[in-house]
């Protein structure tokens, strides 16, 4: 006689202790390649770069490296380049965003209309935003240049300067050099941002405002602005990001000079790293200029969150 063997099963909706682990970590091992890669990439570098903050690294002398505590920021306090690297900063970022923000929308409004010809248009105008900045700020030292480029004699001719001179050498009007090199290779990006929001946009809002009677000025301010205004937060507060670490047309057109004329505090990382090999003291202004933007995108988060919950 045969006994057929009974299996115990666990009632349902009840998991063995290792099943129910697994279960719940099967997402993170999901996203476990990705995270180990960012923390590979980002954070384990940033760490190590704050630390350098902190500890005296120069290359020239390999026997140093000790903790030195505040002694970067002590220095950092009374250093009068990177004060004038910090205005330089200002001036730098507020007028390049501002500039491509305006010619950015402008341009997005032209393009949001039918016309012949538009697609080409619209890859003629982003085509800035395609060549390498390296490129960029080459071309634009030789467009100021008055041997071989135009700009100076266009400037002169015109009267806003009495000889057609470098003002790139001129310290007081060296800035305006990579500001309006930033702002022409800055535009795309705002532009391509506010077509496709302008391209979300409804068109029946637009015309049943002008069924009643609202002028194109008052469709833009009642409709345009109060759309795109969402856009324009996240997109000036990337780009201000961005500019405020951009050195790279810097760099290539006047090197910080004039008399550090034209050195905001990125270049001044740059050079403070790859020129003086100070890359303890490079780390502490890092950190500043970290802190600064941190700062600065807290505060600008917390304005468009007020402005939301008003509308």
């Amino acid at each position: 006689m045969t006994v057929a063997a009974t299996h115990v099963r666990a009632p349902k909706g009840r998991r063995r202790p290792t099943a129910r682990f697994a279960h719940r970590a099967e997402p993170y091992l999901y996203s476990a390649p990705a995270l180990i890669l960012i923390v590979a990439v980002m954070l384990v570098p940033l760490c190590i770069g704050v630390s350098y903050a902190f500890r005296d690294i120069k290359l020239l002398n390999p026997f140093g490296g000790g903790f030195v505590g505040l002694k970067h920021f002590h220095t950092l306090a009374s250093d009068r380049n990177f004060w004038q690297a910090l205005n330089n900063t200002v001036w730098w970022t507020a007028s390049s965003v501002l500039l491509q923000f305006a010619l950015g929308l402008v341009l997005a409004l032209l393009l949001n209309r039918p016309f012949a010809g538009r697609g080409i248009a619209q890859a003629l105008c982003f085509l800035p935003w395609a060549v390498p900045s390296f490129l960029s700020g080459l071309d634009w030292a030789w467009l100021f240049n008055p041997v071989v480029g135009p700009i100076p004699h266009w400037l002169a001719a015109l009267g806003l300067l009495d000889a057609p001179t470098n003002i790139l050498a001129d310290p007081q009007l060296a800035l305006i050099g990579p500001i309006v090199a930033n702002v022409w290779w800055g535009i795309p990006f705002f532009a391509i941002t506010m077509l496709a929001a302008l391209q979300a946009i409804p068109r029946d809002i637009y015309e049943a405002a002008s069924i009643d009677g609202a002028s194109p000025f008052q469709q833009f301010r009642s409709i345009t602005l109060p759309f795109l205004a969402p856009t324009m937060a996240i997109t000036i507060l990337l780009r201000t990001v961005w500019v405020a670490n951009f050195a790279d047309l810097i760099v290539v057109m006047t090197g910080g000079g004039p008399a550090d004329r034209t050195q905001i505090v990125a270049s001044y990382i740059f050079t403070t790293a790859f020129r003086k090999l100070d890359f303890g003291y490079a780390s502490a202004i890092s950190l500043v200029l970290l802190a600064l933007l941190l700062v600065y995108s807290l505060l600008l988060v917390t304005l468009r969150q007020t402005l939301l919950s008003k509308g």
